[in-house]
């Protein structure tokens, strides 16, 4: 996985009734664009990301 600041993490919910999670990331502390990732989410909250298997990196120019 790798990203750049700007590129937005979205993190699937793996629960019944647990809504996906959203954000941009503002800061990238890996090695050549690796995790960890500080995430802002979309309700404001930023937080220290290590994705897991449910997280994709979207880059804003891919549209698929």
């Amino acid at each position: 996985m790798q990203a750049t600041v700007g590129d937005r993490l979205h993190i699937h919910s793996n629960a019944v009734g647990v809504a996906d999670r959203t954000g941009e990331i503002v800061e990238v502390r890996g090695a050549d664009g690796g995790p960890p990732y500080m995430v802002r989410y979309d309700d404001g909250t930023e937080a220290l990301v290590f994705p897991g298997p449910d997280g994709i990196v979207e880059h804003p120019g891919d549209q698929g």
